[in-house]
């Protein structure tokens, strides 16, 4: 059983930084590419980043692309969200995600089988 925990979400005040972290644990962490989701209220769950297993490749969504950083430490079983610059409008839930396949990068919400509970994120302007 695939267990996600994200942690490192609260309060933040615009053009502040957060760094979320989600630990992994039930099966070979390395060998999988992972993903970082959210959700704002009223709105659907997006795409926020993803990484390859190895963390040579990542892709981002262009609401976050140069403001964000994904990256991963597989001794440590631990992928991270690095928030800098933030706005009011990444308040939201974020989520991270793993896949039952393996693959490259995946940014469908469909495309990810395990999810974890979630980190609120709130950014003040």
């Amino acid at each position: 059983q695939v267990q996600l925990v994200e942690s490192g979400g609260g309060l933040v005040q615009a053009g502040g930084s957060l760094r979320l972290s989600c630990a992994a644990s039930g099966r070979t962490f390395s060998s999988y590419a992972m993903g970082w989701f959210r959700q704002a209220p009223g709105k659907e769950r997006e795409f926020v980043a993803a990484i390859s297993w190895s963390g040579s490749s990542t892709y981002y969504a262009d609401s976050v692309k140069g403001r964000f950083t994904i990256s991963r430490d597989n001794a440590k079983n631990t992928v991270y969200l690095q928030m800098n610059t933030l706005k009011p409008e990444d308040t939201a839930v974020y989520y991270c995600a793993a896949p039952n396949r393996l693959g490259y990068l995946f940014v469908e919400s469909d495309e990810y089988d395990y999810w974890g509970q979630g980190t609120q994120v709130t950014v003040s302007s």
